[in-house]
């Protein structure tokens, strides 16, 4: 019984330690518009020196051509791959909260970058994309892929 008991507790122990380690924003995403619902793309949000970064893995849209370029970017991704573009720079934890802040957004529809912040939510399977541009706001919500 005792056994039984013991495993038990290393199970929920083991499961906890997974739980906390997908409250983060890095991994993989699928990141859903959030005006029509529509899967855009799939990012990859890495972290270097303490700081994120997120590149497009992969366009989900039918019609956007597997070479197309962000042309209405206006700093250095001007004319990049859209395919490789990073698309988030910047960010990092705010101390003891589950929030991360401080990065840039960028649309690469439209070129406008914004103020963004991340917050993963539903334990680490969904995240809360924000971008602000001055006091307005928009919110995504990614689902994790890996």
């Amino acid at each position: 019984m005792k056994v039984y008991q013991a495993l038990t507790a290393i199970v929920f122990a083991a499961t906890g330690f997974a739980a906390q380690a997908q409250m983060t924003p890095l991994g993989l995403w699928k990141n859903i518009d959030d005006k029509t619902g529509e899967a855009k793309a799939e990012i990859r949000i890495t972290e270097k020196d303490g700081q994120l970064s997120g590149r497009i893995e992969k366009t989900l849209r039918k019609n956007t051509p597997a070479d197309a370029v962000c042309t209405e970017c206006s700093d250095d991704r001007k004319g990049q791959p859209v395919v490789g573009l990073e698309i988030l720079r910047g960010g990092k934890q705010t101390e003891g909260k589950n929030l991360w802040e401080g990065g840039k957004v960028l649309d690469p529809e439209s070129g406008k970058e914004y103020r963004g912040s991340l917050t993963p939510i539903e334990g680490g399977a969904r995240m809360e994309l924000r971008g602000y541009w001055g006091p307005f706001w928009r919110t995504q919500t990614w689902v994790r892929i890996q």
